[in-house]
């Protein structure tokens, strides 16, 4: 059983999800933000500006930003009521038409009369988008929180932008406690890049597509097609013989994580594949997800495989 990311047709398209220009609060304007990331490498990027009054709710529109080799996705960062901590609702949207409605947010401070997050995320799932809750630790956000966004396609497992700037820049434990549940949700890296400290090219997700255009990423992204990196590369992953079988870029920790407690695990150095036995606590466990770490510390995430 191959993850699916690995089995299908096409290649991987390294891109961003979650970024800021000048239509909000990022210090460069969506031009300078799109050259920037082309000539890093990045194949495509979605522009997430903050979709609240303050800002006129903006969709930016990067489709004549578009070249032959680097693509966008139209997108926002959408707000909405209060998390148990009264914090407001962050969530990325992948994937929304420049005339999305207005959820009635004028600014960041918690607005109980707006849309509730559930209904906003509920839209922009309807409008085709992929929804993804963000940066859960640096929010503060519970698990209570988290089960209120049905729509909820993925999780931001890393966020570069919280990790620079407020030591909080992981997802894991939310992500985790939603798997244990039952859900079918998967986990995204990202930046959240505003270009005013170092917050860029430090997460990003590969996306295996039959083509670097918004409909196919968008497409594979919703089906779980891609895996979330802060470096190392995922080559394959795959069950086989009772063993979960990992090919990377050279590691030094690679570990199959299951439901609750499940995991095993190969510490070395240079690994660049491992088969390790799903015994154990695995037999109890309804998916494992691989985990990659090298040598500079940095990690890939795959999705999981759901044994059903």
């Amino acid at each position: 059983m191959q993850h699916q990311a690995f089995a299908k047709p096409g290649q991987f398209y390294k891109g961003n999800l979650h970024t800021h220009c000048t239509a909000s609060d990022g210090a460069l304007d969506a031009g300078e933000v799109c050259r920037r990331y082309a000539e890093a490498g990045y194949d495509f990027l979605c522009m997430s500006d903050h979709f609240v009054g303050l800002y006129n709710y903006p969709v930016t529109d990067t489709t004549g930003l578009r070249t032959n080799r680097f693509t966008t996705i139209l997108g926002a960062e959408v707000h909405s009521g209060r998390m148990a901590n009264g914090e407001i609702w962050h969530i990325v949207a992948a994937g929304l038409p420049l005339d999305f409605a207005p959820s009635g947010q004028e600014d960041f401070q918690p607005n109980d009369s707006a849309e509730t997050p559930a209904e906003l995320a509920r839209r922009c799932a309807e409008a085709g988008a992929f929804v993804a809750v963000a940066h859960p630790e640096w929010n503060g956000m519970t698990p209570e929180d988290a089960r209120l966004i049905e729509a909820a396609d993925a999780v931001e497992i890393y966020n570069h932008g919280c990790h620079v700037e407020s030591d909080r820049g992981y997802g894991i434990a939310v992500w985790d406690t939603l798997l244990n549940e039952g859900w079918r949700v998967t986990a995204c890296a990202t930046d959240d890049a505003h270009f005013r400290g170092p917050d860029f090219f430090g997460g990003w997700v590969m996306v295996k597509a039959e083509a670097n255009e918004p409909g196919a990423l968008l497409a594979a992204l919703k089906a779980g097609e891609y895996y979330a990196t802060t470096g190392p590369e995922i080559h394959d992953f795959r069950i086989e013989d009772g063993h979960a079988v990992i090919e990377c870029s050279p590691a030094e920790r690679i570990i199959a994580v299951g439901q609750c407690a499940a995991s095993k695990y190969d510490h070395g150095t240079g690994i660049t594949r491992t088969e390790l036995p799903l015994t154990g606590r695995f037999e109890r466990s309804g998916w494992v997800r691989a985990a990659v770490q090298d040598t500079a510390g940095k990690r890939a995430w795959s999705n999981p495989i759901w044994f059903d």
